[in-house]
């Protein structure tokens, strides 16, 4: 289950468009804008009037946390001063050692005095959903976790409007906010569940004195596998656009990465790419999340993490179009490795190994993908040739004797070492044989 980061702002802006729905009369979601270059705050007064009539919090959208210690967040301003303080920042290098990279989006919100604050927490697991509630929320909890956190699952398929909730959280919340907070988890689990959340987190939010609710900060995380049946619901009326699963704070992607993230875009398939680096000898085109993990921390717990390529998966069921694109791009970045360090030595280029492998697929058709793999590999065959390329096999599921044997006759048509296996051999078995290649 890919899971991706989405901004602080789209995670409220789908909350507060579908509490309602779930729970009609309940209303914990304050109104926000997002504040970018092109969107500066006082554009957004008109369509927006309560952002003159009220104090508001200004901070960061960008994927990290702790921007209090990094002095940067502005609380109980006008919308005046609030946009004199973004001025300098928007487009502005964060620069804090740990923290680099460009201040793009934030997010303006009405300040909320309060006194309590509490943190909640949902998180998708494959045999159930967990929660995390405590009643000492705020910039404290992991000192208070272990004394004032209350966790429980739910087991997935349950009826979310039946579930107890009371329970498990009444001990902890006094009488007059309990109700609240019951319908407050309630309705966040039902939002987490009907949109596809894998991650849902409110540190802190509060309920004041009148027993109204709110969320004050939230981080959010969807399956992005889901944007098939699920992204018209994600779809932002106001920008008229899809969510946006932006990179992780600091992170330019590189071209080839943002290609195969168009590509995972336009799919119900899922394609990853990370490249790790470019004059590496090993790269990998691997089926499966989970047999990703496992090859690269292979490949890293033999000893050659600094000449592992990339990480990246195609699974899901992807087409043979979209996994010929997805080798291709790999298999480029293979090829230009060698380049680089032949104008480097000016010799010819190391040996190269390219490990296409996964564990026993549930429902993608090996046969199918590798009819794209090997329409990749076919094109470029003297070239991984001239690299001093070898490829390392291992794969099975629906069709992979049909899909090993065309690996098969490709290695014979071309010359190509293309070394084959199926489930007769454990999934790593081709990293420490690959390795042994390189270092010949």
């Amino acid at each position: 289950m890919p899971r991706k980061k989405i901004r602080e702002y789209d995670s409220k802006r789908l909350l507060r468009k579908f509490v309602p729905e779930v729970m009609p009369g309940l209303d914990f979601v304050p109104p926000a804008v997002q504040v970018t270059e092109s969107s500066p705050i006082l554009k957004q007064v008109e369509a927006n009037p309560w952002l003159k009539n009220t104090k508001l919090v200004v901070k960061p959208d960008m994927l990290f946390g702790q921007r209090g210690k990094h002095n940067l967040i502005l609380l109980k301003a006008s919308v005046e001063e609030a946009d004199e303080w973004l001025k300098p920042r928007v487009g502005q290098l964060l620069n804090t050692g740990k923290l680099k990279g460009d201040l793009t989006h934030f997010i303006v919100e009405p300040f909320c005095p309060h006194e309590e604050e509490y943190y909640l927490s949902i998180l998708v697991g494959r045999e159930a959903t967990t929660v995390n509630f405590s009643a000492k929320g705020g910039i404290h909890i992991e000192e208070n976790w272990d004394s004032s956190m209350i966790t429980w699952t739910i087991p997935n398929f349950s009826d979310l409007a039946k579930i107890d909730i009371k329970s498990h959280v009444e001990k902890t919340v006094g009488k007059k906010q309990l109700d609240t907070v019951v319908k407050v988890i309630r309705a966040s689990l039902l939002v987490f569940d009907k949109l596809d959340f894998t991650m849902l987190e409110f540190n802190p939010w509060t309920v004041l004195e009148d027993n109204r609710a709110v969320i004050l900060d939230t981080r959010g995380e969807v399956d992005d596998c889901a944007e098939f049946t699920t992204g018209q619901l994600w779809f932002d009326e106001v920008k008229d656009q899809k969510l946006e699963f932006p990179a992780p704070f600091g992170k330019i992607l590189e071209p080839e990465e943002s290609y195969i993230s168009s590509l995972d875009a336009k799919t119900g398939a899922s394609l990853k790419l990370t490249i790790i680096n470019r004059e590496a000898r090993i790269w990998t085109l691997v089926a499966g999340g989970g047999a990703s993990v496992i090859y690269a921390d292979t490949v890293t717990d033999l000893g050659y993490g600094d000449d592992l390529g990339n990480y990246g998966e195609y699974s899901g069921g992807p087409n043979e179009e979209e996994t010929y694109l997805y080798a291709k791009t790999v298999i480029r970045l293979l090829l230009d490795s060698a380049e680089i360090e032949k104008k480097k030595t000016g010799k010819a280029p190391r040996n190269r190994a390219l490990l296409i492998g996964g564990g026993i697929a549930n429902f993608t058709d090996v046969a199918k993908t590798f009819k794209g793999i090997v329409h990749a590999l076919r094109e470029v065959s003297d070239d991984l040739k001239a690299a001093n390329t070898e490829v390392f096999i291992r794969r099975a599921g629906p069709n992979y004797v049909a899909g090993l044997a065309l690996m098969r006759k490709l290695g014979n048509d071309l010359d190509l070492p293309i070394h084959v296996h199926g489930y007769e051999v454990d999934m790593t078995h081709i990293i420490p044989t690959a390795i042994d290649y390189i270092n010949k």
